[in-house]
């Protein structure tokens, strides 16, 4: 994990060059610049091959955030997500179901207008529930926990100190086998999230 936030950091720290156009912005804490909002998760994934399988992910994505500059965003992010994957062991068909809930953080780096890019590590709790779909027996629950890294790309409306509205694709470039956003393989699967945040209103001068 500690290469994933090396990657980060180096992003944040590669990116000087879009804020030079930010230099006649008043500094300090502005109220306008914080945002709240969130986004519905949607995946699914399948494998081919002697194995098969496949998974379908839905969830919801509530977070907070700040615009430090034209360019960048950061802030907390939470999920909530429900996992269903389906997918054959060697000897049996096994559906296993699966409900987490987690936190991290995010940055987004807007190179030009419209368009984004998103890097998020968090952490994950998750419980586990399988079933084998040829003998209908049931396996005790399991909890585990994972960490994943997610990076994508965006694209969405994005005016500051306005309602926004975006899409985003990312994956999990960690390789945690409990990670909600892999299969029963440890293959990632591609999360889809479309959302919308809403800026705080400035304060009114006296």
């Amino acid at each position: 994990m500690k290469k994933y936030m090396l990657i980060l950091a180096l992003t944040v720290i590669c990116s000087p060059t879009f804020a030079q156009k930010q230099e006649d912005e008043p500094s300090g804490f502005r109220k306008d610049h914080v945002f709240l909002g969130g986004s519905l998760a949607l995946g699914y994934g399948s494998a081919t091959g002697a194995y098969g399988g496949s998974s379908f992910v839905i969830g919801a994505n509530p977070e907070i955030g700040y615009t430090l500059a034209d360019w960048i965003d950061a802030g907390l992010a939470f999920n909530s997500i429900f996992n269903s994957i389906k997918y054959f062991d060697g000897l049996y068909n096994i559906k296993q179901t699966s409900f987490n809930y987690g936190a991290g953080v995010f940055t987004r780096i807007h190179p030009f207008n419209g368009f984004f890019i998103q890097v998020q590590p968090e952490y994950n709790w998750i419980e586990y529930k399988q079933k084998n779909i040829n003998t209908g027996a049931t396996y005790p629950k399991q909890t585990v926990n994972a960490a994943s890294f997610l990076v994508g790309a965006g694209y969405g409306q994005r005016v500051i100190g306005q309602t926004n509205f975006f899409t985003v694709l990312m994956f999990d470039l960690g390789t945690e086998k409990y990670s909600p956003y892999r299969d029963g393989y440890g293959n990632a699967v591609p999360i889809i999230r479309g959302g919308v945040n809403f800026y705080l209103k400035a304060k009114k001068k006296k």
